[in-house]
């Protein structure tokens, strides 16, 4: 949900000076609401993917993180655009500074709720295109399906999958996601 657009553009500096107990998160200056709480379909499914991930990686040097976790995908340039994917993938060390991903991290996955689904099939999934996420994932419980986006030459691809299926994740060589595992809420 959109707070209100008005002239004013706020920062990652504004962003982090606000302190009203509610979780934002900024795109191209417009500071958006989110929703209160996850619903428990929503977390189990979160945990369940992240569960997958965490295993697959465990030992690796990619590091896995969960919301809230700030993203700042344009911190080098306006650092106007700050955003905290459900998980998301970094394998560059060095774009982590110990509290947020400074940059663009390697994959991403969104859970959708009737409250986000613009944001995360539209306003995010142009964002990380040109912020050069290599791999999107919006997940949809409704339907119990995830789509698969792959960023080639600038512009992202799109594979679907659905809850019977293995999904492999693209960026991570050797990774597959057992679907039926994730839905199974």
């Amino acid at each position: 949900m959109q707070l209100q657009k008005n002239e004013q553009s706020y920062t990652y500096a504004d962003y982090c000076a606000w302190n009203d107990d509610k979780r934002w998160e900024l795109i191209e200056g417009v500071p958006y609401a989110m929703a209160p709480g996850p619903s428990q379909e929503h977390q189990s499914i979160s945990r369940d993917l992240f569960g997958q991930l965490y295993n697959f990686l465990k030992g690796k040097p990619c590091k896995l993180f969960s919301a809230p976790f700030d993203v700042r995908l344009n911190a080098e340039t306006d650092d106007d655009t700050v955003v905290q994917p459900d998980i998301l993938v970094v394998c560059d060390a060095s774009k982590l500074d110990g509290k947020s991903c400074v940059g663009a991290p390697d994959f991403i996955v969104e859970i959708t709720s009737p409250s986000s689904l613009r944001l995360d099939r539209l306003i995010k999934l142009l964002q990380y295109q040109r912020a050069g996420v290599r791999e999107y994932w919006i997940v949809e419980p409704e339907s119990k399906s995830v789509s698969v986006h792959l960023l080639e030459n600038g512009k992202y691809t799109i594979t679907a999958y659905g809850d019977d299926e293995i999904a492999p994740v693209h960026v991570l060589e050797g990774c597959e996601i057992i679907l039926r595992d994730v839905f199974d809420v």
